[in-house]
């Protein structure tokens, strides 16, 4: 199932809760193994960076992290962690 791009998500009621979902979805299919849906997390994580981008760090959704923590995870995720 091909999914949107992440930055589409941005426009979804509310921002970026399609990927939100995904993460939900895939823990679900995978007994809750976080390993196994690492790119559900790093998807949701791109769809709110764009949606801070967008919106600036003042802009709220309940589907993504505070951008500052959002940046920390992501840097953890850059670096392998």
């Amino acid at each position: 199932m091909a999914q949107s791009s992440p930055k589409n998500d941005v426009d979804a009621k509310p921002p970026c809760h399609p990927r939100a979902c995904a993460i939900q979805d895939c823990l679900t299919r995978n007994n809750y193994n976080e390993a196994k849906c690492q790119d559900a997390v790093k998807a949701l994580y791109e769809c709110c960076n764009a949606f801070y981008e967008r919106y600036g760090d003042d802009a709220s959704t309940p589907s993504c992290p505070k951008p500052s923590l959002l940046r920390l995870k992501m840097k953890q995720q850059s670096e392998g962690k």
